[in-house]
């Protein structure tokens, strides 16, 4: 199995090379988004939960979040977790998600925690403009997250923008590839895809010695 990190701010396309890396490699492939690692906070108020910090790294459950990388390094199916943004709470599924031969995990602070960091085979940071990221942000939590204009400015300038230039900047030196142009870059995901499949085949290779 290979594990791969995607870091990289919010709106950079974490999510859509993650996808395009899928389709590129035509293998067993398992996307995990540390967004479904949330730290589940149900003796707030749906008011006071609003209010957390979402940007910062401590929002996340990061020792479960290693918990069930290994496990899925290791070769053993974990729970399905999930968050749902509209309430913001937790909202794990039944579903068990088994191990595949590329597992991807996403997100602002995929590289945060040094445990999980070093698991890694391949890390990616997305490099993109923060005005461009902004604006895929506004768009995308309006459509999905039932969020308004004015919220969306308003957590930006709070928690998105000061996470970003405290933390999220910086793990562009962690990187071992930095990816330009967002996730739809079709040539970096050739390139990705073909270093991707020879390193399965060399995995392979290695096994029938």
């Amino acid at each position: 199995m290979l594990f791969i990190g995607v870091c990289g701010a919010s709106g950079s396309g974490k999510t859509t090379l993650s996808q395009e890396l899928v389709k590129a490699l035509n293998v067993g492939c398992l996307v995990i988004n540390q967004d479904a690692y949330y730290i589940d906070h149900p003796e707030l108020s749906l008011e006071q939960r609003a209010q957390l910090n979402y940007d910062e790294p401590g929002i996340f459950d990061h020792d479960l979040l290693l918990h069930d990388m290994t496990e899925l390094l290791a070769g053993r199916p974990i729970q399905r977790r999930a968050y749902d943004f509209t309430q913001h709470r937790r909202s794990d599924r039944d579903e068990l998600l088994y191990p595949a031969q590329v597992l991807l995990l996403e997100g602002i602070h995929a590289f945060y925690d040094k445990r999980l960091y070093e698991q890694m085979y391949l890390r990616l940071y997305m490099n993109v403009e923060a005005d461009i990221c902004l604006l895929r942000r506004i768009n995308r939590d309006m459509k999905e997250r039932e969020r308004s204009i004015d919220s969306v400015t308003a957590q930006y300038l709070s928690t998105v923008k000061p996470m970003y230039d405290k933390y999220i900047r910086n793990y562009i030196n962690q990187a071992d590839v930095v990816v330009m142009r967002g996730g739809k870059n079709t040539r970096i995901v050739e390139i990705l895809a073909g270093y991707l499949r020879d390193a399965l085949e060399g995995q392979r290779g290695g096994a029938d010695v």
